[in-house]
């Protein structure tokens, strides 16, 4: 069952100033076990032409963000809280009928495995033509050769002859190129894309990460990237959002984040990265325990049980009061501005070089 409440007034951003506006998100699950807060007050806006990378480990609640944006969650078993807005449209409260008639038009997502996305029963070019043909009425010789076009401009050789093919006769890359195809196929305004160089060489990632760029430079569209991976997040977003336990832990523009990182999550995430400029037998620096069950998440900041900076933070905040993201440039932190500065400087930016 799906309720929808009246959104904090005080969260970011305002309704209006972005594209893509979402304000205090909450997703939550009904499961044998209790209430799975997959997500649980997040709020962030993007505009035309720019990237957001959310980033975070496996469960902080990335994906479930973007299926509640695309309106793909069963509404009889979620229950979906705050507000979706896309150009200016609430999508929360949307009918499935309205929702089909935005998805593949005015949003589209590249899902994270493409072997698994794809129909094995057909062809790669039927399916990147049936959106074209549901959302512009086009006939199916003009849908078939909107479908070469596109797997001409992702780079697919030939394809003329292999938008007859079926997915398992494409490569790993060459799937994932498809499916970019067909999210591109009516020219969205909004692609969200998960994980999409998941499994694929370094070559092919950086070749797949290319051409998102060309396209959104062609198309002017919003970009959502989905990944565990800050290179990637490096090379493509324009701004950061990372992600811990279902909310948002810090925001920032690029530069901002990975030069000048404030969240202890975030100089986990950094510091777990192997660097080429490092020394070989330099250990990397993992994140001690394993991210909270969302099902009893910590009180207070949810991180806290694998900070190791908690004892600079005065009495007991850390574990009984949650810290709240300010709207902009800012950290959901209890250590001061100036105590993470002096952290960062002393202890985490001679590691992270």
């Amino acid at each position: 069952m799906t309720t929808l409440t009246k959104p904090d007034e005080d969260a970011a951003p305002a309704a209006g100033e972005a594209f893509l506006s979402v304000r205090d998100l909450k997703v939550h699950f009904s499961t044998d076990d209790g209430i799975v807060k997959a997500v649980d007050g997040l709020s962030f806006g993007l505009e035309r032409g720019r990237t957001l990378g959310i980033v975070g480990e496996s469960g902080s609640g990335k994906s479930v963000t973007n299926l509640a944006v695309l309106g793909l969650h069963n509404r009889r078993k979620t229950a979906i809280e705050g507000s979706i807005k896309l150009d200016g449209q609430e999508l929360t409260d949307a009918s499935e009928k309205q929702l089909e008639t935005l998805r593949g038009k005015k949003m589209a997502m590249i899902f994270q495995d493409a072997l698994t996305a794809l129909s094995p029963y057909y062809t790669v070019g039927r399916q990147i033509a049936e959106p074209f043909m549901k959302h512009t009425g086009a006939s199916k010789r003009d849908a078939r050769e909107r479908a070469i076009d596109l797997l001409e401009k992702v780079g697919i050789p030939h394809p003329r002859q292999r938008v007859d093919d079926y997915p398992h006769q494409f490569s790993g890359g060459m799937r994932q190129r498809a499916m970019i195809a067909m999210s591109l196929s009516c020219n969205p305004d909004l692609l969200i894309a998960d994980e999409p160089t998941t499994a694929l060489d370094v070559t092919v990632q950086a070749q797949i990460l290319d051409l998102l760029k060309d396209l959104q430079q062609e198309f002017g569209s919003a970009i959502i990237m989905i990944t565990h991976d800050l290179g990637v997040v490096a090379n493509m977003a324009d701004d950061i959002l990372v992600m811990y336990a279902g909310r948002a832990v810090e925001r920032g523009t690029v530069r901002e984040v990975l030069k000048n990182p404030q969240h202890p999550y975030t100089w986990g995430l950094l510091g777990s990265m192997p660097r080429l400029t490092s020394d070989v037998d330099e250990p990397l620096m993992p994140i001690p325990g394993s991210p909270p069950s969302l099902l009893n998440p910590p009180p207070g900041c949810a991180f806290h049980p694998r900070c190791g900076f908690t004892d600079l933070v005065s009495g007991s905040r850390c574990p009984g009061e949650r810290p709240e993201l300010a709207p902009g440039r800012a950290a959901a932190c209890h250590l001061t501005v100036e105590q993470r500065q002096q952290v960062f400087i002393d202890k985490i930016q001679p590691r992270l070089g």
